[in-house]
């Protein structure tokens, strides 16, 4: 039987290989950007640029989920590897814990999400640090995210639409839904959205924008406990608003077995497109491609994310997998642990699945277990 210090040793190696550790760069690819303004939301700014940059070159914004960090989220979505292949720069804002104790970004928090204000504040300084300081192409910068970090891709597309060309929310919600930690949880269970004319004003009253907007690519898990399907059909019906687009998508197909539909204006130009992922918990689908790598909250589920998003915004080729027709194609359901998008007080209890209940220790090991985490938490790898 292994020594539990060879044990603590190994899950250290484990949780440096994802990233783990607050503040570090624990894989050593991701640079710092210093000093980007008054920084309000008082978060960290990492950044990757490729040694052959061109200049000119597009700006990717990746926003992490919760209990990420920004070198965690880049290893396992392969955001960087990407950039390598096809030219351009990557700007990854960081929360810090003593913004949000499970380093989830402040999207249900007013003081962060408006314009001019907090979180938002700080990560509109940080794209401007990065294109005056690299010569980046003003007229493409994306953005997009995970989770929490999704909702809040989905605030600086509201709050400062004339920043970005496109972005791509995955498992996020709809900009403006909660002002509270309260109101977090109910609308990640889809209670309580608004309408779709509120849904709409909420996007227009962010800022004075009056367009052209950016282009929006949505990804959501068919079997996502964590934040419900229904907020996938809420982000479409607050974005077809100001592109002025009708109900109905205008195309339908099935890509390596996972629905796709597709919003057109009227020149044949995708401005919205919504990827279903069948069976897929929360977390970003990525495909054994080489771009990326499973962990935590990065799931396998035959399709790349990452490249298909580059795709749609014209940085890269978009992967290989072949559309067809829309077909009902079966999918295996993707079990993960699904984190909280929110911490604080007022946090209710969710509901154990069969799935959680499996690794849920009997009341005979609550001594052992108690051992095991006393140690882990001397070790650091434990709050």
């Amino acid at each position: 039987m292994r020594k539990l210090s060879d044990t603590i040793a190994r899950l250290s190696a484990y949780r440096t290989q994802l990233g783990a550790g607050t503040g570090i760069d624990a894989s050593g690819r991701l640079g710092t950007l210093p000093e980007f303004g008054g920084n309000p939301g008082a978060l960290l700014a990492r950044t990757y640029l490729p040694r052959e940059l061109p200049a000119g070159a597009p700006l990717v914004v990746v926003l992490h989920g919760c209990t990420q960090t920004a070198s965690g989220y880049d290893l396992g979505s392969g955001w960087s590897t990407l950039a390598d292949r096809d030219g351009f720069a990557l700007l990854f804002p960081e929360q810090q814990r003593a913004n949000n104790a499970n380093l989830c970004f402040n999207w249900f928090e007013p003081g962060d999400t408006q314009r001019g204000k907090g979180e938002a504040l700080s990560i509109s300084q940080m794209i401007e640090a990065m294109i005056a300081r690299h010569g980046l192409d003003r007229s493409r910068v994306f953005i997009t995210g995970l989770s929490a970090g999704g909702a809040m891709a989905g605030v600086m597309l509201a709050t400062y639409p004339e920043l970005f060309a496109g972005g791509a929310i995955i498992a996020g919600l709809p900009y403006g839904v909660a002002a509270s930690i309260p109101e977090a949880f109910d609308r990640m269970r889809a209670h309580g959205l608004p309408d779709e004319q509120r849904l709409q004003d909420l996007v227009r009253s962010a800022s004075r924008h009056a367009g052209p907007w950016p282009r929006i690519s949505i990804w959501q898990g068919s079997a996502d406990r964590t934040v419900a399907p229904a907020n996938a059909a809420a982000l479409i019906a607050q974005w077809r608003g100001v592109h002025g687009l009708p109900a109905e998508p205008s195309a339908s197909e099935s890509v390596a077995g996972h629905r796709r539909r597709v919003w057109r204006d009227a020149a044949g130009r995708d401005l919205i497109e919504e990827y279903s992922i069948a069976g897929m918990g929360h977390g970003t689908p990525i495909a054994g491609d080489g771009i990326g790598r499973p962990g935590p909250y990065m799931l396998a589920a035959g399709i790349s994310s990452t490249q298909r998003i580059a795709g749609f915004w014209g940085l890269a080729a978009g992967g290989a997998e072949k559309a067809r027709p829309d077909a009902k194609t079966p999918a295996a359901s993707l079990p993960v642990k699904e984190p909280a998008m929110a911490a604080g007080p007022a946090r209710p209890e969710p509901e154990r699945s069969r799935e959680a209940d499996k690794w849920a220790a009997p009341p005979a090991a609550a001594g052992v277990r108690k051992i095991i985490e006393d140690a882990l938490r001397s070790a650091g790898l434990m709050r």
